[in-house]
């Protein structure tokens, strides 16, 4: 298998890719940073749930998305800050995702947040994603 320069924009299509094939669960190697990923997802409601198998040789994490009428929760999701080139934003600069309708995923000091968390606790941090 070969080595992937950036894992958490590979969850985040995979995740993209299953809503658009209609699937009902998504495999994934697993990392702290996916896991909080997943967890803010399900918080926010756009997928129904996500577990961590450590059955096998390599732990993955298993997330079931959530579909409504043929229509997957996540509409779209895109990688913001990358490998090659970071997007760090203060507590004033964090993005409204469609006036409010999506959400930004941001890497914090105090640990991976929305960007609702994160206004309200006045902080900025590494713009991960934004979900709609």
């Amino acid at each position: 298998m070969s080595q992937l320069t950036d894992p958490i924009a590979d969850f985040l299509t995979r995740l993209r890719n299953a809503g658009t094939a209609h699937k009902a669960e998504v495999v994934a190697p697993y990392s702290k940073i996916k896991a909080e990923i997943a967890r803010i997802l399900k918080q926010e409601g756009y997928i129904a749930n996500y577990e961590v198998d450590t059955t096998g040789k390599f732990p993955q994490i298993k997330v079931a998305t959530k579909n409504h009428n043929r229509q997957s929760a996540i509409t779209g999701l895109k990688r913001v800050s990358k490998p090659g080139l970071r997007k760090y934003v203060g507590a004033t600069e964090i993005p409204r995702v469609l006036g409010g309708m999506g959400i930004s995923i941001l890497s914090t000091p105090q640990g991976i947040v929305s960007g609702r968390e994160a206004k309200k606790q006045n902080i900025g941090g590494e713009l991960l994603a934004i979900v709609w």
